[in-house]
């Protein structure tokens, strides 16, 4: 699997974010970071044209492969973070019983328990509080959620991985908030950040729902309004930040790969990359 790779993130924290939720000081400071209005800010900030200066700083100390990403001139630094891939990096024909990576990120899959609590980096949260549900979260139990964690390296569109239609969407109102590791013995991440809720009818998979999960710096979760949708069909992007996409599928109908369940076992991250393979729809044989 060559488009996936073990990812254990050993970078140093930063120290502004240590000393936002480490120190008193810096606590007070990150009541009032954390607030939306703030968020809005700095995205507007960001698109402005001055904002190109730090685009090349950007790109070395996220060391991205810029090879992969269309070549132009970018009006602002909003307008890089949203670059769009080169042609051939997006996948078109792959087997559509096969599962393929919605996006880039940083992977990590669990079965979902009946006690619906999770543990996940440090973060516990419920399901149904994940998607404001409690029917839902019955609905899904002892299915699979699929969490990809994307870093500034990554790119930061997202596809659907089958044809289907939108049954229903919402958004859910919360306080924006850093997905960062040193955050998370101090916050429910997941509960508290702004999410966008989408209940699929898939072709090849059923049941699906994918929440798009903001955070700290994303000034805006941006979806496509479309209720139908083909094969690797674009759903929308993020902003500039952090950010997370869940995937929760029914029980029995996936067969994972196992370097991928191992790795989340171990409790490592999977790097994969959009169309990367992950797994199959159940009954179907492996190529």
């Amino acid at each position: 699997m060559s488009d996936i790779n073990v990812y254990e993130d050993t970078l140093e924290t930063s120290g502004t974010i240590k000393f936002l939720y480490e120190s008193v000081l810096g606590r007070c400071l990150l009541k009032i970071l954390v607030q939306p209005i703030f968020s809005k800010a700095i995205g507007y900030l960001l698109n402005l044209r001055l904002s190109k200066v730090i685009i090349k700083s950007f790109i070395k100390k996220n060391r991205i492969d810029m090879s992969r990403y269309e070549d132009k001139s970018y009006t602002s630094f909003n307008d890089f973070f949203k670059r769009e891939l080169c042609e051939s990096f997006i996948p078109y024909t792959f087997d559509k019983k096969t599962l393929h990576a919605p996006c880039d990120g940083k992977l990590s899959i669990h079965t979902i328990n009946k006690e619906q609590t999770f543990f996940i980096k440090n973060v516990t949260y419920t399901l149904e509080k994940l998607l404001n549900s409690k029917k839902l979260a019955e609905e899904f139990q002892e299915g699979k959620i699929l969490i990809f964690r994307l870093t500034p390296n990554d790119y930061h569109h997202y596809y659907f991985f089958d044809s289907g239609t939108i049954k229903s969407s919402k958004k859910i109102k919360g306080v924006l908030h850093t997905v960062r590791p040193v955050a998370f013995n101090y916050e429910k991440v997941f509960i508290r950040n702004s999410r966008e809720v989408s209940v699929m009818d898939t072709t090849n998979f059923g049941k699906v729902i994918q929440v798009e999960v903001g955070a700290l710096l994303v000034g805006k979760i941006t979806n496509i309004p479309i209720q139908s949708f083909g094969f690797f069909d674009k759903k929308g992007c993020f902003e500039f930040g952090g950010s997370t996409i869940i995937l929760l599928f029914k029980k029995n109908i996936l067969s994972i790969e196992q370097e991928i369940i191992n790795n989340s076992l171990r409790e490592i991250e999977t790097q994969v990359r959009l169309g990367s393979k992950l797994g199959v729809k159940r009954g179907t044989p492996y190529a």
